[in-house]
């Protein structure tokens, strides 16, 4: 419980102002690039490769935290976020596109090491308190949702009148605050006791739950994701000013990391597929919500509905992927397991601007309700391999 009171709010903290710097570029990114591009249609592809640095980072992070320690990783990382926000203000001051994606990579690489906030700290505490502090770290975002799209919002024309160049100098102060909480952080040692013994990968990704585990990880982050990025350009097409696209985001952000405070609990109370698949269903919800309307009610409600079943999905399947690996084997388990998330969320990201911008605001709400039903399909299976191993083993 040391371990848990120290590390836990120092981590959520941290997360919260990596997700504050996340959640404004969400909020701007497209807007940017549309000003910016030349093609309309590539307005998404600076969020698109934002995403991809942080699935090519995931790999590399978790071998350098293996080979140094979490604390000296994330430390590391954060010039890769201080270079980004210097970048892409520049470069929006300077009119370059291909600068802007150049900086959101940077952004990229800082985040693909900070989603390792929430494996630090389930590996910190034992069994028993790993869904709560994963939920708490993640939590975190509650104050990303206030500061990040309130932030763009307010500091939109704040330097020399150029449309949100104010904004992105304005995340130093979100990372130097980072950088400080992740120096106080005393982690537990990463080195692998000489006894533990660990399986090939391709053994532990034969395990029914670690499959259902990343596909929930994975359609659950690329559904929000591709949803989500197409909401800025969908609400600019049906009319809307960029004040209600900051509430809309700011409110689904709170959506997304809000629930975290008992996201954990419920968990612990019940379980993770339980959890997992009252996500799936609010996810086609948030479907069934856009695709009847384009108000700013409709736009508001399926995104604070989007928000809470990524939450569900997310919380609950890094949770079920806790189980299905020893200590000696997480830094490369937690590396697949992200690498594969966020390709999923780098296409979702670069597919969604094109979709929108061609086919329209229907089209990327239907596309994504196969999606939904494998997750459903998925958790259903699961859910019964369980049960069928229980009634298996002998009173």
């Amino acid at each position: 419980m040391s371990s848990f009171t120290r590390n836990v709010p120092l981590l959520a903290f941290a997360q919260a102002m990596a997700m504050s710097g996340a959640s404004l570029l969400i909020a701007s990114a497209a807007l940017v690039g549309f000003q910016l591009a030349e093609d309309k249609s590539l307005s998404t592809m600076p969020l698109a490769i934002h995403f991809i640095a942080v699935m090519l980072t995931s790999i590399p992070a978790a071998m350098l935290m293996n080979r140094i320690g979490r604390k000296a990783a994330f430390l590391f990382a954060s010039v890769f976020a201080v270079s980004g926000a210097c970048l892409s203000c520049y470069s929006i001051l300077q009119h370059s596109f291909s600068g802007f994606a150049a900086g959101a990579g940077l952004l990229g690489v800082f985040n693909g090491f900070a989603n390792y906030f929430r494996f630090a700290a389930a590996d910190a505490v034992d069994d028993k308190h790993k869904s709560r502090a994963i939920s708490f770290v993640l939590a975190g975002g509650v104050i990303a949702a206030v500061i990040g799209p309130n932030l763009a919002n307010y500091t939109r024309e704040s330097f020399f009148d150029v449309a949100f160049a104010g904004s992105y100098i304005s995340l130093l102060g979100l990372y130097f605050l980072a950088i400080l909480a992740m120096g106080l952080l005393k982690l537990p040692s990463h080195k692998n006791n000489i006894e533990d013994i660990s399986r090939p990968l391709s053994e532990i990704i034969r395990q029914p739950a670690w499959v259902v585990a990343v596909i929930c990880g994975m359609l659950g982050y690329g559904i929000m994701s591709f949803v989500m990025t197409a909401t800025p350009l969908a609400m600019k097409h049906h009319a809307h000013g960029f004040p209600d696209t900051s509430f809309v985001i700011q409110w689904h952000v709170l959506a997304m990391f809000a629930p975290s405070f008992v996201t954990g609990s419920i968990i612990q109370k019940t379980s993770e597929l339980k959890v997992m698949f009252i996500g799936g269903l609010l996810g086609i919800a948030c479907v069934l919500i856009n695709l009847n309307g384009t108000s700013l009610t409709h736009f508001w409600i399926a995104l604070v509905l989007l928000g809470i079943s990524w939450n569900f999905l997310f919380v609950g399947a890094t949770t079920l992927l806790t189980h299905t690996y020893a200590p000696a084997e997480r830094f490369k388990v937690q590396a697949v397991n992200d690498f594969i998330i966020f390709s999923t969320v780098a296409l979702a990201s670069l597919s969604a601007g094109y979709l929108q911008y061609h086919f329209g605001w229907r089209a990327v709400n239907v596309g994504v309700l196969p999606l939904l039903a494998i997750v459903l399909v998925s958790i259903v299976f699961l859910t019964y391999q369980q049960a069928k191993k229980r009634n298996a083993c002998p009173a």
